[in-house]
């Protein structure tokens, strides 16, 4: 995980670290954009949004935000040209078999959700073997939704629940968000607090639509390789401005 030394090191002194967001998810978007401003090619913009989301992982650790979690192929991107689809999965393989052994130096815990059954077997491996090596790390947690869909996921977790009272293993009238809520892909993982999109959509693309459902939302027109410490100060400095009330007065 090695990239160029990064200011902001240290939590800045006008963030509160009582206040801080438990869990940050980012849309990390607008690769091709940026690639295309500068007339390479769209898979460049890809290249270089690995190392922006590496150093926000850092930056997590150091500032001490426990969770992270990256939106980082949709089920709706299968639709992208083919060329771009396949550089991302042997990127997602290369970056994973490269970067292995320094997210176990620094204590990273990784997961993966998404339905990965349809992802390439190699790439399958490469997922299964990090997951495993680090399930005993205690550091930050880092969550990568790869072939995630919000609707697909509820639609498998109501069909696992229908599975169960068929069998006659759970009570419809127990059906409560807490057992839906064990039957999605991000079972024991805290609702994120802060949810990060670039570029400027106004949108969530699909993306943890359960858990999102009092996470407070920040959008920048930064396009997502350009999305550096700073701008994640920024996202925190509005974070922290906010009065999170949770449907109360």
């Amino acid at each position: 995980m090695t990239t160029k030394p990064i200011a902001l090191q240290e939590l800045p002194a006008d963030l509160d670290k009582s206040r801080l967001p438990g869990h940050v998810a980012v849309i990390m978007d607008g690769n091709g954009r940026w690639a295309k401003q500068r007339g390479l090619p769209r898979i460049m913009g890809h290249q270089r949004g690995v190392d922006t989301l590496k150093d926000l992982l850092r930056c997590c650790r150091d500032w001490g935000v426990p969770a992270l979690t990256a939106y980082a192929f949709s089920t709706e991107n299968w639709g992208r040209p083919l060329e771009e689809v396949e550089f991302l999965m042997t990127l997602f393989e290369r970056v994973l078999r490269k970067e292995l052994k320094e997210m176990m130096e620094e204590n990273v815990r990784i997961r993966f959700v998404g339905n990965l059954e349809s992802l390439p077997p190699s790439l399958q491996a490469e997922i299964e073997r990090s997951m495993e090596e680090t399930k005993d790390n205690l550091g930050i947690q880092f969550t990568v939704a790869t072939n995630y869909g919000g609707r697909q996921e509820i639609v498998q977790a109501c069909r696992a629940i229908a599975a169960k009272v068929r069998q006659g293993a759970i009570d419809p009238e127990a059906i409560d968000e807490a057992l839906v809520e064990r039957h999605l892909y991000t079972c024991g993982l805290p609702s994120p607090d802060l949810l990060i999109r670039t570029s400027g959509e106004m949108r969530i693309s699909n993306f943890l639509l359960w858990q999102m459902a009092y996470a407070e939302i920040y959008v920048t027109q930064t396009l997502w390789p350009d999305f550096d410490r700073a701008q994640f100060h920024q996202a925190l400095s509005a974070y922290q401005q906010r009065e999170r009330r949770f449907g109360k007065v």
